[in-house]
């Protein structure tokens, strides 16, 4: 997956590193939304979500067909959603790291040797006015 460059204000960094959950929305079929509640970490350094799931979910399955998601976190008046072209990811090492990093924002997820891992990497950043760069 390509590294792509997202700027974003100190306020909305901080607030992607804080313990919220988030809605992850994805496109069925019919092109209608498919949204459901999702834990889900931020790299910055490479402009990458990751959200881990089971290979077999409605998420991964539509990720895998229309190829693009996003994610959108709130808390009172802040709020940010970050989307783009989304893959599922199953390598080993892949789904490894985004445990680790989900492990650290939220609590370390339970067995799942299907898991796999859906990587938006974000082009489009949406937030409000408390989070926006100055």
């Amino acid at each position: 997956m390509a590294t792509h460059t997202v700027e974003l204000s100190a306020a909305a960094v901080e607030f992607l590193t804080e313990r919220h959950l988030a809605t992850l929305t994805t496109l069925r079929a019919d092109g209608t939304p498919h949204v459901v509640p999702v834990g889900f970490t931020w790299d910055g350094a490479t402009g990458l979500v990751r959200v881990i799931t089971d290979g077999a979910s409605v998420k991964a399955r539509n990720v895998r067909r229309s190829g693009y998601a996003s994610v959108g976190q709130v808390d009172g008046r802040r709020w940010l959603t970050l989307e783009g072209p989304a893959t599922v990811l199953d390598e080993p090492v892949q789904v490894r790291e985004a445990e680790r990093r989900y492990a650290e924002r939220y609590r370390t997820p339970r067995e799942n040797p299907t898991r796999v891992v859906l990587a938006i990497e974000v082009h489009r950043v949406l937030c409000g006015l408390a989070l926006r760069t100055a």
